[in-house]
């Protein structure tokens, strides 16, 4: 057997020829609105952290205090010996956080998709995914075993005529907020065919979570959708959250059902108790205080009304997620590049994470930043798109 059996080195030489090459940025602090990369303190607009709670020093205080009662690590699954008293509680809050009955935690995003969707789903069911919907949600669907299709994004019309009345369950399924294109799911109108076609819907709001709504209790508490319109909900704690892991909020039987046949569940060990503390007092930030909300939403606005003034095409996004299309995935990464010598973190996204000729530059803001990096980072964009 030759050592290059599966072809490793030559694939990833293909990668690197196609632009499609991706690398790691080795970060040395915490993570915040300004972060060290490769030795080099740069603004960051690449973050998740929509809020800036993954540095705040109440929600490490409380990740410190529960390592010092629990340790660091779980020691098991969930259904072993690894379910503490705070993941509990955190499980009660979320639920009463997002207006639903009960909540289960889950230690990833990727782990909750995969595990909801085929305890759920199975042969003979189908499933019906927005085209543009995360790629842990298109894994969730293949493992079900379900027939599968996929409808145009956003594209209502186009997700009628694909379901019809047929033997076995129907779930919808789709994110709440893209991640790569930052608009809204149209949840309303697709909880209407739902109900009609006696079908149920599932969202994946890891975007949305922290973000959108009153309270910051997401896509559902924005669009004023209820359990029962929208039965499954996946929200991620790693983004407006700044800490880690997923969780999954809905009935009673919907999370009883998890708990018995969610293998991603029933087989991993669960995430750090100290995590799930930390979590809970970033959900009390997270609804306590209103300004982190605002604060992004004027932030926002302030760069697309300079983007507008300076001639960049944004994708039609409301939310934190700003992105530009550049279209060839060479050019996007030189942008990117020039961007990060001057002093800019700024994600360059190519396929397959978007569709071919897609490539674009991923920009995210946080309640953290100040208007004069948004003003700082329009002026370099300029400079840069005009090179």
């Amino acid at each position: 057997m030759t050592e290059d059996y599966f072809h490793l080195a030559s694939d990833l030489e293909q990668i690197k020829q196609q632009n499609l090459y991706r690398s790691r940025r080795l970060v040395s602090s915490p993570q915040g609105v300004v972060i060290e990369v490769d030795g080099q303190q740069v603004i960051n607009f690449s973050s998740n952290d929509y809020l800036g709670l993954a540095n705040h020093p109440n929600v490490i205080q409380s990740f410190q205090q529960a390592a010092n009662q629990y340790g660091v690590g779980s020691g098991s699954a969930h259904l072993i010996c690894g379910h503490s008293q705070s993941h509990h509680a955190l499980e009660q809050e979320l639920a009463e956080f997002t207006g639903r009955d009960r909540a289960l935690l889950f230690s990833t995003g990727y782990m909750a998709n995969l595990g909801v969707i085929s305890a759920l789903m199975g042969r003979g069911d189908h499933l019906y995914h927005d085209r543009l919907n995360h790629a842990s949600l298109l894994d969730g669907g293949l493992l079900s075993g379900a027939r599968f299709k996929r409808y145009k994004h956003n594209d209502i019309a186009d997700l009628q005529q694909k379901i019809t009345e047929k033997e076995g369950r129907a779930l919808i399924v789709t994110d709440g907020v893209f991640s790569m294109d930052g608009d809204l799911a149209v949840l309303p109108e697709l909880a209407t065919l739902a109900n009609d076609k006696n079908a149920w819907v599932m969202v994946d709001d890891a975007h949305g979570l922290g973000v959108l709504g009153e309270t910051g209790a997401g896509v559902l508490q924005y669009y004023g959708l209820t359990q029962q319109q929208v039965p499954v909900l996946m929200g991620t704690l790693g983004k407006g959250f700044g800490t880690f892991g997923a969780f999954v909020a809905g009935s009673d039987d919907l999370i009883e059902t998890l708990i018995q046949k969610a293998k991603t569940y029933v087989f991993t060990t669960a995430l750090p108790a100290a995590i799930a503390e930390a979590t809970r007092t970033s959900l009390k930030l997270l609804i306590t205080e209103n300004w982190r909300r605002d604060k992004l939403r004027q932030l926002v606005l302030r760069f697309k009304t300079g983007a507008d003034q300076l001639g960049l095409q944004l994708m039609p996004s409301e939310s934190a997620i700003q992105p530009i299309i550049i279209g060839d995935s060479k050019k996007t990464v030189e942008i990117s590049e020039a961007l990060l010598n001057k002093g800019f973190l700024v994600s360059a996204i190519r396929p397959p994470t978007v569709p071919k000729a897609e490539a674009r530059l991923r920009i995210t803001f946080s309640a953290n930043h100040k208007e004069q990096h948004v003003d700082q980072l329009l002026d370099a964009l300029a400079g840069v798109l005009d090179d």
